[in-house]
């Protein structure tokens, strides 16, 4: 059975700690463009849409993570669903699958480890962070410093005594946190994505290290290409020396700061990739 309303399925609860109101916003913006591009759209949990079985949406965009979720919906994408971000791309950001599509692609990354949790493991130069291997940080635990080799080997602990197999060990790298926000994988000035922005980190003593922003939306870009995503953020540190190191990309992030023109930028995205659908 075919729906004439385009889905938008909001991220689990548990993959939004403290940004529940934000994640929700950016969705339902959104939204509201899209119907203004002439689209019928109806919200859903990613429990509703789980259970929402035999019925085939015009088009699905989504922030859920999860993934029983994701395989339902790749099951529409292969009857021809179009989705914002794809099922595949959305599982691409789970730290082990990033690190090795990004070393295939050659798209410049903060060294990483993936290492089991349940092992002794040479954690080398300290200080360390120690990252769950899937998802991004959803509880305490999920990502810590490590100043010491104890404090190491208890994060890893932590992580197995939560059932989780892998973790990804990666250096401290002092500088500037940086965060930005794409939409869009086309060139676009400078070689970056079509829609870009970037910005400090609020809780951080900005050093104002000088960096090439064109060279960060360039690398952005490429990294997400590689993953496939369209609707993508992230963090990188700029060093003192000026070097721009990626620490992590994420599929449709909040876009708190640029709420309002993010979300009528990705509306016009999702509107040309769902034109033609269902007609």
């Amino acid at each position: 059975m075919s729906d004439a309303s385009c889905w938008g399925i909001f991220r689990e609860r548990e993959h939004s700690p403290g940004r529940e109101s934000d994640d929700a916003e950016i969705l339902k913006l959104t939204g509201k463009h899209l119907e203004g591009h002439g689209f019928e759209v109806t919200f859903k949990t990613a429990e509703e849409a789980l259970g929402t079985r035999d019925v085939r949406p015009r088009g699905v965009f989504l922030m859920c993570e999860r993934p029983p979720i994701l395989d339902r919906l790749r099951d529409l994408e292969l009857l021809g669903v179009p989705h914002v971000n794809g099922p595949n791309a959305i599982l691409n950001t789970y730290r082990d699958r990033m690190i090795a599509l990004f070393s295939e692609a050659n798209v410049p990354f903060i060294d990483s480890r993936v290492v089991a949790t349940d092992a002794p493991v040479d954690v080398g130069a300290l200080p360390v962070w120690i990252k769950r291997a899937d998802v991004h940080n959803t509880q305490e635990g999920d990502v810590t410093l490590a100043p010491t080799r104890n404090a190491a080997s208890d994060a890893l602990a932590t992580l197995a005594a939560r059932g989780i197999p892998r973790a990804v060990i990666q250096p401290h790298v002092e500088g500037d946190l940086v965060k930005f926000y794409g939409v869009g994988t086309g060139a676009g000035p400078a070689g970056g994505p079509p829609w870009f922005r970037s910005f400090y980190h609020r809780e951080q003593r900005v050093a104002g290290h000088p960096f090439d922003t064109a060279q960060l939306a360039r690398t952005v870009r490429r990294a997400a290409l590689a993953l496939g995503l369209d609707v993508y953020g992230g963090d990188a540190i700029v060093t003192p020396a000026g070097e721009i190191v990626l620490l992590d990309v994420n599929a449709w992030p909040s876009f708190a700061l640029y709420r309002e023109e993010a979300a009528q930028r990705i509306a016009a995205h999702v509107a040309l990739r769902f034109a033609g659908a269902g007609r």
